[in-house]
């Protein structure tokens, strides 16, 4: 259905995340993947969506002056907010263990924001879920690290994995979403622009 309505554009996702592109695909979309390295830091002051809305925009703004007139650039970011702060991506096995076990019995937002570029606008939208998990236990919690990696995800998990399916006791809003990409905001926001 996309693939038809979007025939005269050329979508490129600038993302290395495999999820992201099993969306993409899963969308049934004509895409092209184009990555470019960038450094992710964005200012102390900004909170919850403004951090995500400021770092998809940062991934499009490094593609500056070189779409054509069909393209359309999508960048995304997503993040964990809890307690009043962003968690990224773990660097290592103690700080992916102390996000879980600061996550384990609590609810926290999962955010992510979506940048679409092209060579006239750019417009960002953004999603929050809010995830409830249940208590989990230290022996759960080093399985999953040892077993599942959870090293290129924000909040030190994947819902789609193991700890989703044992530790994940509520989930308010877009699932979708919290596996990294708001996959029904975006189809709309395609379908409109078609």
């Amino acid at each position: 259905m996309l693939r038809n309505k979007l025939k005269n554009h050329q979508i490129i996702l600038a993302s290395g995340s495999p999820r992201r592109q099993q969306f993409f695909k899963d969308l049934d979309l004509d895409f092209e993947i184009r990555l470019k390295e960038i450094e992710e830091i964005f200012p102390p002051e900004l909170q919850r969506e403004a951090i995500t809305n400021y770092l998809a925009e940062l991934k499009a703004a490094a593609f500056d002056g070189e779409l054509k007139e069909n393209e359309i650039l999508v960048t995304s970011d997503t993040l964990v907010w809890h307690n009043g702060k962003a968690l990224g991506k773990p660097k290592d096995q103690q700080e992916a263990f102390a996000i879980l076990k600061s996550l384990s019995n609590a609810t926290h937002e999962v955010i992510t924001s979506v940048c679409f570029k092209t060579d006239t606008k750019t417009e960002t939208i953004f999603e929050i879920t809010k995830v409830t998990f249940n208590e989990l236990s230290d022996e759960a919690i080093t399985y999953y690290i040892e077993n599942y990696k959870p090293f290129d995800k924000a909040g030190a998990y994947g819902i789609q994995e193991w700890i989703g399916f044992i530790g994940v006791a509520k989930i308010e809003g877009s699932y979708a979403n919290v596996i990294g990409l708001p996959v029904d905001k975006v189809f709309q926001y395609l379908i409109n622009l078609a």
